[in-house]
């Protein structure tokens, strides 16, 4: 059974804000009380919190969709709808979220802290709210705004000070068990070790974490074997030890050609270059090691290598190897810079910024592009006429029309505003004011439709009358009524 996962798919959907609530107060001798529709409860967002006592993402494995609660609807006396409550989901610290094309979102590092990794949709607003000197009883309600619904990668790289890398069977998993409290599986056979271990290292004042990597054989880079699985938990360490098996009993191995297989492995991973790098020459408890250590240490010392000569079974030499590790991650530790506290900056819109932009597309359509006219539509009932022509003044009173008039629109021309298609008629909205009739519908919609319908029954009989008179017929005088009076509507 699985036990260890570091990298997950999760398929995340957000609350829906309910729907905002039409209603109109109604009592004894007051059938007319006025609107009290409620709102709709804002839908609840996914967020992501580092739990320190949280160490894989096996979770996730097993359940890879979540969705938060809904906001509930409105109702009537003013009653608003609760809100939805978020959804917390703890993750190993270290855990790193990206999209579904790589690109990171957020690296959460750190007890505590926290990551929206989707946002819950606002609640509607009821007929009570959406009340105005203008229309004193609305016969709609806002809709409530889906929540982001969408697929996030989660990769897990632990957060230690030290690595340890080397071929299969060198003595990691050992190494890590006789210089901490960890207690990783050890056995005498290669791939012992198929998950990450993580352990903590106390040298006098000094204390950090030592991570040992399994699976590292030459090609791993290219997903060879598991190293590739689990080179990503070394991209934070601050110093890499090779742990170098000086007692293999395969003839074509020794630890110059070790080493050298294991840095090509690590420079064509990247991003390793600048760690400082340690050699620990383990098992020299074993005569062959020993003499074997000690003939191939000048050649490692040529090279720029800090060695030391280990055993793991009588722990000899372990005592300066972490000395020197200690050394090593706190001269890291004094390089690197302290992060201030951010500090929140507040920069006002522009006063000509008018938070939404207007593309032509090559089609001849438009497209209109911007957080506010897109809610707007996304919260509209389109089934209520009054509804959509209270749209039609926001999107007036915010500039949408008079643009779209600038970049060249015409009468019918296609516009698309969020996922809605629109013919625009600019006569419908240039100029008009409302007037309140019945709830729930518009009068100028009404105009319009009856203005329209009256156009094509007028083009209908000029088609007629200009046909030839053998395949007319003889046109009857209501039918010539009825063309006047067409003509009459439209004019």
């Amino acid at each position: 059974m699985t036990t260890f996962v570091d990298r997950v798919v999760l398929h995340l959907q957000a609350g829906d804000g309910g729907h905002g609530c039409v209603s109109i107060h109604r009592e004894k001798f007051k059938p007319f009380g006025g609107p009290d529709g409620g709102n709709g409860g804002h839908g609840g967002s996914v967020r992501l919190v580092v739990d320190p006592q949280v160490h894989t993402l096996l979770d996730f494995h097993f359940r890879p969709h979540v969705k938060a609660p809904s906001g509930n609807g409105g109702a009537g006396s003013n009653r608003d709808g609760a809100n939805g409550g978020d959804l917390v989901l703890t993750v190993p610290n270290g855990t790193v979220v990206l999209d579904q094309d790589g690109t990171v979102l957020a690296d959460l590092v750190g007890a505590g802290t926290t990551f929206e990794a989707a946002r819950g949709g606002r609640g509607g607003r009821g007929n009570a709210s959406l009340a105005s000197s203008r229309r004193k009883a609305p016969g709609f309600a806002e809709l409530g705004e889906p929540g982001e619904h969408l697929d996030v990668v989660l990769e897990l790289k632990s957060v230690a000070d030290v690595g340890l890398v080397g071929f299969p069977s060198a003595g990691k998993s050992s190494l890590i068990s006789v210089i901490s409290a960890a207690k990783p599986k050890i056995a005498d056979y290669p791939f012992t070790t198929l998950v990450p271990n993580l352990g903590v290292v106390r040298v006098d004042s000094h204390t950090f974490t030592v991570a040992d990597v399994p699976g590292l054989i030459p090609g791993a880079a290219s997903g060879k074997g598991l190293g590739l699985e689990f080179l990503r938990h070394i991209e934070r360490c601050a110093v890499l030890v090779h742990v170098v098996d000086t007692a293999t009993l395969e003839l074509d191995r020794d630890p110059l050609a070790d080493i050298d297989a294991l840095e090509a492995e690590l420079s064509e991973y990247g991003g390793l270059a600048d760690r400082p790098r340690l050699v620990a020459l383990n098992k020299i408890d074993v005569p062959d090691g020993r003499d074997l250590a000690e003939m191939v240490r000048p050649d490692l010392e040529a090279r720029g290598f800090r060695v030391f000569e280990i055993s793991t079974a009588t722990r000899e030499g372990l005592k300066e190897l972490t000395f020197a590790m200690a050394q090593l991650v706190e001269e890291n530790r004094a390089a690197t810079p302290i992060i201030e506290p951010t500090r929140i900056v507040i920069r006002p819109t522009a006063v000509d910024d008018a938070g939404f932009t207007i593309e032509a597309e090559s089609d001849g359509s438009y497209t209109v592009r911007g957080s506010r006219p897109e809610r707007w539509v996304r919260q509209t009932n389109f089934d209520n006429d009054e509804a959509v022509g209270y749209l039609a003044d926001r999107l007036a009173r915010l500039g949408v029309e008079e643009k779209l008039a600038k970049a060249g629109a015409q009468p019918g021309d296609l516009v698309r505003i969020g996922e809605r298609e629109f013919d625009w008629q600019p006569t419908l909205y240039a100029g008009a004011e409302f007037v309140p009739n019945v709830r729930g519908a518009d009068q100028r919609l009404e105009e319009k439709s009856t203005r329209a319908n009256a156009a094509e029954r007028l083009a209908a009989r000029k088609a007629r009358r200009q046909r030839p008179a053998d395949e007319l017929g003889t046109e009857t005088s209501a039918d010539a009524d009825t063309a006047a009076e067409d003509v009459d509507d439209v004019e």
